[in-house]
């Protein structure tokens, strides 16, 4: 039994809001899933594309190597159209690649090429141009730009060169053909103590100065033929071979004893000159002599044999060249006992 003042508890209460309850609940869930739908696609879509960037940047640097196909290989170096710079003094500059903009640059897509470097070309070898970038040849430009620098030799022939353009201080053979070099200065050798040959045929010289030759401690070749000589310099005494053929030499230009000093002298080529006496006294050294177009017309008894001691030989002299003179070598019988075998030439 109840009391009057207390009311009795409606049944349908509870029940009624336990379901509205459920039914948010229910409503709650359904609208948390729609949310989390939602956001999947561009987490997914996000972590899609990250894994893919790494792949991309890992196909790029393994290794720190760039991973090449068989075809793509022949796209990263073309061999058929590739051309040295022809500035031999300055070095190429080193391309440099960001990874990082070149990964996000990449297309998942596309193929993955390394880019030309100057470090995917063959390496080259560069003449060498030590202490030539300030030097200027006639052109005015840097000597190893008009000729050929390897290592110690420079080649300038047929370079329409004027003057001896400034060489590096290594240069032990030059090549200065077929130029229109006229004069030979001083200074034009200076300091080159490691030059051993010359040649400087084909050309227009008309003068060499006394200096320039002869601070030249290492020079054993010396060619001039082909020129417009009608003197010779001061010669070095570590001379071996000096060829100054084809030349307009008389025997005024050559000053007196100016062979015997060059004691290592052994081959001396003075044909197609204008020479009418044989210059003398000749080194013990030398072993050929070429004389011949010239307009020798007499020699002396001691030209190549001493007429003091009979008994002195000459045995390395065994090449000598008198044809094409006027000389009749046969008025001078005493002029050959010392030598091996007679001078050609005309006797009759």
């Amino acid at each position: 039994m109840c009391s009057k003042g207390i009311q009795p508890f409606p049944l349908l209460f509870l029940p009624l809001n336990l379901m509205e309850l459920l039914a948010f609940l229910s409503l709650l869930a359904l609208v948390l899933q729609e949310a989390e739908a939602a956001s999947l696609p561009g987490e997914r879509e996000r972590e899609e594309q990250s894994q893919e960037e790494g792949d991309t940047y890992a196909s790029l640097h393994v290794g720190s190597y760039y991973a090449l196909s068989l075809e793509d290989y022949s796209e990263v170096i073309d061999l058929s159209s590739y051309e040295e710079p022809a500035d031999y003094g300055d070095q190429m500059p080193e391309a440099k690649v960001n990874s990082s903009s070149l990964a996000m640059r990449t297309s998942p897509t596309q193929s993955t090429v390394a880019p030309r470097t100057s470090s995917s070309l063959p390496t080259m070898a560069r003449p060498t141009t030590t202490g030539l970038l300030n030097s200027q040849s006639s052109h005015g430009l840097p000597t190893c730009l008009v000729c050929v620098c390897l290592g110690s030799s420079v080649y300038c022939d047929d370079a329409d060169l004027e003057s001896i353009p400034p060489l590096p201080q290594m240069t032990a053979y030059l090549y200065a053909r077929f130029n229109h070099i006229s004069h030979v200065q001083a200074g034009d050798f200076k300091g080159l103590t490691k030059l051993k040959r010359i040649d400087l045929s084909g050309n227009s010289i008309s003068s060499i100065h006394n200096d320039a030759l002869r601070l030249l401690p290492a020079l054993q070749e010396l060619i001039l033929s082909e020129n417009q000589l009608a003197a010779l310099p001061v010669l070095p005494r570590g001379i071996e071979v000096l060829d100054v053929r084809l030349n307009r030499l008389q025997s005024s230009g050559v000053q007196p004893e100016a062979f015997l000093a060059l004691e290592k002298l052994q081959f001396l080529s003075l044909a197609d000159n204008l020479l009418d006496s044989i210059p003398g006294p000749l080194p013990l050294s030398l072993r050929s002599l070429h004389l011949q177009n010239n307009m020798i017309v007499t020699m002396e008894k001691d030209t190549f044999c001493g007429t003091r001691e009979h008994s002195q030989e000459r045995r390395p002299l065994e090449d000598i060249r008198l044809d094409g003179n006027p000389i009749n070598l046969s008025l001078f019988p005493e002029a050959y006992f010392c030598l091996p075998r007679l001078p050609v030439g005309r006797f009759a």
